[in-house]
């Protein structure tokens, strides 16, 4: 193996993804596999994360499914326990994936919305690093790596819980940050433009919402989960030890005009 892969190498680790039954938590799921990671893969969907298992076993690797909701802290917090056995206590990598986005105004936003969208996009990411950060300073190395959002950094219309959820995710991934460095643990967050997920289409399809939107994205399209995958690959390895506390921008320019 050359200098360069084993620098991008996962060979070794274990990866606990949440979300990884579809969109960008398969594909980091995915692209960790090829890099040599095991996975632990959760999501609702247990079709697809069977499918998942045969794309890991496939490339040589252990797959463990856990299954549970991350708007219930308890259950949350079984997850982990789930992944932490099914990888003899030991979890190198957290990928906070799973997210909801449940837009609308503000002046009709229901509370339940805002309140399952808060459990879900921030809360569930705090519960599991609080599970999983103890075994990682013990040992001196891990990494945390949270899915966050453009609408975390800017604002979009119609998505003040969600933009506020994931902006509580950057300030997390930096207060985690603070604490986990000292012990040789990075904790960053990566916040793509739209996404050309299910959940991505469902929500930008249409024309008159699209348009306009890549019309101010100098690259002018949206993202593919891959893109995604490979920058999580990248904060992932020990390419990118010295990275920490980093809000990785990947939206194709649209924040920079």
């Amino acid at each position: 193996m050359s200098d360069w892969e084993t620098r991008f190498s996962l060979a070794g680790r274990t990866a606990l993804v949440t979300g990884a039954s579809s969109g960008i938590g398969f594909a980091i799921a995915e692209v960790f596999a090829d890099a040599g990671a095991d996975i632990i893969g959760h999501g609702r969907d247990r079709d697809r994360l069977s499918e998942l298992g045969r794309i890991v076993s496939a490339r040589g690797r252990k797959f463990t499914a856990v299954t549970g909701d991350l708007a219930c802290a308890d259950e949350t917090a079984g997850i982990a326990k789930a992944a932490l056995a099914g990888a003899a206590g030991h979890i190198d990598i957290l990928v906070n994936s799973a997210g909801i986005a449940v837009t609308g105004p503000v002046t009709t936003y229901a509370i339940e919305d805002w309140a399952r969208t808060m459990a879900v996009n921030l809360t569930a990411p705090f519960v599991l690093s609080q599970a999983l950060l103890p075994g990682m300073m013990t040992r001196g190395s891990g990494k945390i790596i949270n899915i966050s959002s453009q609408t975390g950094v800017i604002a979009l219309q119609d998505h003040a819980a969600y933009a506020t959820s994931k902006g509580g995710l950057n300030a997390l991934t930096k207060s985690l940050m603070v604490e986990a460095a000292p012990h040789n643990v990075q904790v960053n967050a990566i916040c793509p433009t739209v996404v050309m997920t299910e959940m991505g289409k469902q929500l930008w399809s249409a024309p008159e919402k699209k348009d306009p939107f890549i019309a101010r994205t100098p690259l002018g399209r949206f993202g593919e989960p891959v893109e995604i995958a490979d920058m999580a690959l990248y904060l992932a390895s020990p390419a990118s030890d010295l990275v920490n506390g980093a809000i990785m921008m990947i939206e194709g320019g649209h924040s920079s005009i």
